[in-house]
């Protein structure tokens, strides 16, 4: 059976945590899709181009290292949707807490009622990236602050150019 796995989120920026759900995956799956949710009402921080660039860079390294094959991908319409075109057989999802876990319980539920061929598969958190959320590194960015510790140099990077040039 080949197994294809997808991770859908919005990656934005691409965290530390992401890259650790991504490392595990790896090691589950001989190919793995990371999906970019893009939707019209949200104004994100970085494009989608410049997400799946970031993507590439920083998750690739870890894919190749497990031999596992990786794909980035972008959709606008349902998770279910996304994974039925890339013939995914199982949704990757990373849990940081018990309130992590309660909505993706309901997410889980949800998709799988939508599409119970595919099965989800929960990725707890490594000790050190549990804290890590998106909105969180976004925000100290914005006030200037070092999350460096909490995303990737490229992210790093990025992110400071990004705040520079609004300031």
């Amino acid at each position: 059976m080949n197994r294809i796995a997808l991770y859908a989120g919005s990656f934005d920026p691409v965290t530390n945590g992401h890259l650790d759900v991504v490392r595990q995956a790896c090691r589950l799956v001989p190919r793995l899709v990371i999906a970019i949710g893009v939707h019209p009402g949200k104004a994100p921080l970085f494009t989608a181009e410049e997400r799946a660039e970031l993507l590439s860079e920083t998750c690739r390294p870890l894919a190749e290292a497990e031999g596992t094959e990786l794909e980035i991908a972008t959709f606008d319409d349902l998770a279910v949707s996304a994974a039925r075109r890339c013939k995914a057989s199982l949704f990757i999802r990373g849990l940081r807490d018990g309130t992590d876990l309660d909505y993706e319980m309901q997410l889980a539920g949800m998709n799988g009622a939508m599409a119970p061929e595919i099965q989800t598969v929960f990725l707890p958190a490594s000790i050190q990236v549990r804290p890590i959320t998106a909105t969180l590194v976004r925000q100290i960015a914005a006030m200037g602050g070092d999350v460096s510790p909490f995303v990737p140099h490229q992210v790093a990077e990025r992110l400071a150019a990004r705040f520079a040039s609004r300031s």
